[in-house]
């Protein structure tokens, strides 16, 4: 069976001739593409024209949850399946949001850049940075990665509030979206994007925070209003912000976000860990086994 693993790196697996290509080499993808059967789909998005390069594609595996950079209604169109494999980089990711929470309210933007300067002591009183205990974190999702990172912040000694689409009233820690919002010093976004969540978080819901608040993001990058998250920091309402995706990928470095001290920023890596490709290969190779053998295909979404 032959497979194209759309990421830079090689990987070997009994049975399968897989093939890497860099998701930033088009011309080698679509080289590639006509005798291709399955991809190992990472975050280039794929569209109903890449389908149509490759006659004899029978899955798109993601290699990881979100299946918004898949043209969904194009492979159903084509008999192609979708397959995804929920909670592979839940720990990757959990550990991420807390990583930028961290580095938000420490100010590492700012400290790196005068260590890198020569510029040691002494730290003026904007620079002063805060701790995670004692602080409200509220979750934006109550999913795996969520129920993670409830237990990691629980343990530092953070109060850990969460909103999720269906209502808990029994758990004391659910709240509705707004009330979540006005008590989160710390909100952290770990919701898919769809049509429903885009912008969810728009200048409005964004000024229902806590002045001073830190707004991290390792879900999708257009659940917030990015024109609105610049604004709400630059005029200081925002202390901070720690984000792994964007709007637009990979982010444009004129994109203002990026020009601000108190934003940390990564490139949509926050799954990237060895252990979390050597769950994702598991699930992958599995999934191959299954569809040459005629069996139901695990996590399908199409």
């Amino acid at each position: 069976m032959r497979v194209l693993l759309h990421y830079d790196m090689d990987h070997a697996e009994p049975g399968l001739d897989i093939s890497g290509c860099s998701e930033q080499d088009d011309a080698r993808f679509h080289a590639l593409l006509p005798d291709t059967e399955v991809i190992w789909h990472v975050l280039r998005p794929l569209t109903g024209d890449d389908m149509d390069r490759a006659p004899k594609l029978k899955l798109i595996q993601k290699l990881g949850t979100g299946v918004n950079t898949i043209d969904l209604d194009a492979a159903a169109e084509r008999g192609i399946a979708v397959a995804n494999m929920p909670g592979r980089n839940a720990q990757a990711v959990a550990e991420t949001s807390l990583l930028l929470m961290l580095a938000a309210l420490r100010k590492l933007v700012a400290f790196d850049a005068r260590t890198r300067r020569g510029e040691g002591w002494p730290a003026g009183r904007s620079l002063v940075g805060g701790e995670l205990r004692g602080r409200t974190v509220g979750l934006l999702g109550g999913g795996e990665i969520a129920g993670l990172l409830r237990g990691m912040l629980e343990a530092i000694g953070a109060r850990v509030l969460y909103t999720s689409r269906r209502p808990r009233p029994d758990d004391p820690a659910w709240r509705e979206l707004d009330d979540l919002l006005r008590a989160s010093d710390v909100l952290s976004v770990h919701i898919p994007l769809t049509g429903e969540t885009h912008h969810l978080l728009n200048a409005e819901r964004l000024a229902l925070l806590p002045p001073g608040a830190v707004v991290v993001n390792t879900a999708r990058g257009a659940v917030i209003d990015e024109s609105a998250l610049v604004a709400a920091l630059a005029a200081g309402h925002l202390g901070g912000a720690g984000l792994d995706v964007f709007e637009r990928e990979p982010v444009d470095p004129a994109n203002p976000l990026l020009a601000l001290e108190n934003v940390v920023v990564m490139p949509h890596v926050a799954w990237l860990t060895g252990e979390t490709w050597d769950r994702y290969f598991e699930v992958a190779a599995e999934n191959c086994r299954r569809l040459a053998s005629g069996r139901d295909l695990l996590h399908r979404v199409v």
